[in-house]
């Protein structure tokens, strides 16, 4: 008798593991709201977020848990974009060598650092919003480092001229940190904007505490002081930087660039 009550009870029992494994898990695909990732990468993350916000009926009052869901539905998709076109390059064996890769981790590991560190140190402390949008305009650098190997499809004038092929992307070569980069800032279409970017970043360093000053300025230095960073690169970097130092709330004077 004993034997026959134990038996449907084991029986059942597994029944009722296996349901509990088996049952769906919350995706990130379910927050693109039935949208594609072309749909939503039209979109800039700021229009995005305030997209999903409003047709999630996300309340203002949240915490930022929209903005959250939202940034990592997209942040997917943008990746899910940049490992499509690293994969292609691959197949085509266009894309970076191993080393070039190596030494871009290095350049992202330096700038994820520094973003750690500029984040903890934001006064007043930076809202939800602010850190996940950090986390998506990282992913520029990533995006931009491959397309730097894309064959560029010459033009008609282009072809006449015979131009010579797109040098190699930043950040695959390290440099002294006390090497200048004054001739990185050559371009005439670079240099207000990259003079403008300086000043605002060294303003924003000159008004922390002499403490974080220092550390700060050693992060940033790892990103653009040992890495051979090309203008377009080097300038976004120093507008990242401002991003993650100015307050959060106010109107950024380089915002989200995607």
């Amino acid at each position: 008798m004993r034997a026959a009550i134990r038996i449907p009870f084991l029986l059942i029992l597994p029944a009722g593991v296996v349901c509990s494994q088996s049952a769906p898990k919350p995706k990130v695909e379910a927050d693109r709201l039935g949208l594609t990732c072309a749909q939503i990468l039209k979109m800039s993350s700021a229009e995005w977020i305030a997209d999903f916000n409003e047709k999630a009926h996300v309340a203002s009052a949240d915490g930022g848990a929209g903005a959250v869901r939202a940034a990592a539905a997209y942040g997917a998709c943008y990746d899910a974009r940049t490992d499509g076109l690293a994969a292609s390059l691959a197949r085509s064996g266009k894309g970076p060598s191993k080393s070039a890769r190596r030494d871009f981790a290095e350049f992202e590991a330096a700038l994820k650092e520094f973003a750690d560190k500029a984040l903890a140190d934001a006064q007043p402390a930076a809202n939800a919003q602010k850190r996940v949008l950090a986390g998506l305009y990282e992913k520029q650098f990533r995006y931009e480092f491959y397309q730097g190997y894309e064959p560029k499809k010459a033009s008609a004038a282009d072809a006449a001229k015979k131009l010579p092929p797109r040098a190699a992307p930043a950040a695959t070569a390290k440099k002294s940190p006390v090497a200048s980069d004054d001739a990185d800032d050559a371009a005439p279409s670079n240099v207000d904007e990259m003079t403008k970017a300086k000043n605002r970043f060294g303003e924003l360093l000159g008004a922390l505490p002499d403490e974080k000053l220092h550390e700060l300025h050693a992060a940033f230095g790892s990103v653009v002081g040992l890495h051979e960073l090309d203008n377009a690169t080097r300038l976004g970097v120093y507008r990242y930087a401002i991003f993650l130092l100015e307050p959060s709330g106010g109107e950024s004077s380089y915002a989200a660039p995607f």
